[in-house]
């Protein structure tokens, strides 16, 4: 194996490291780790999925993300199939992914059992940027294509997460 190749390989183990850290930091509620894989300025494209698309700083969106996800019981995202295209310390990285969000049902937020789910399905294109910590995300593209389970879930768990936040 050449020098090269190990590069290489190291790189994308690297990369796809950086995409599941993505996951379990949001899964976890791990912020810390959550906010180690991007770059400080992060653009962020989930018009697919509700959300305005723009480039944020990337403190406000592991807040926004912190606010949203203390609303949900319980979240499982999965990364799979990374195709990674490596240009120097510039990457992408395009992986399929399935998200699970849960709230769990009560008299006050008005679920039944068996309406507590919501998942998306669909895959991410991750841009990457070599620096001297590491790679770290500097652009993420979400293309939902396709949607089950309860679609008010996550507007729910927005206002829940709001409401534990202010103590209302």
């Amino acid at each position: 194996m050449t020098d090269s190749n190990l590069s290489l390989l190291t790189d994308r183990v690297a990369i796809s490291d950086v995409v599941y850290a993505y996951a379990t930091g949001l899964d976890r509620r791990d912020w810390e780790l959550f906010r180690s894989i991007f770059t400080d300025s992060i653009k962020m494209e989930f018009e697919s999925a509700g959300i305005r698309p723009g480039t944020y700083a990337a403190d406000d969106w592991v807040r926004s993300a912190q606010r949203l996800f203390a609303g949900f019981s319980a979240t499982q995202h999965t990364s799979t199939n990374h195709v990674h295209d490596i240009r120097g310390d510039r990457a992408t990285c395009t992986s399929n992914m399935q998200a699970e969000h849960f709230v769990a049902p009560d008299a006050e937020n008005g679920l039944q059992e068996g309406e507590e789910r919501f998942t998306l399905g669909g895959y991410y294109v991750n841009e990457l940027v070599r620096q001297p910590e590491g790679w770290k995300l500097c652009e993420v593209t979400l293309n939902v294509t396709w949607r089950a389970g309860n679609p008010k879930i996550p507007s729910l768990a927005a206002k829940l997460g709001r409401s534990r936040e202010t103590g209302r």
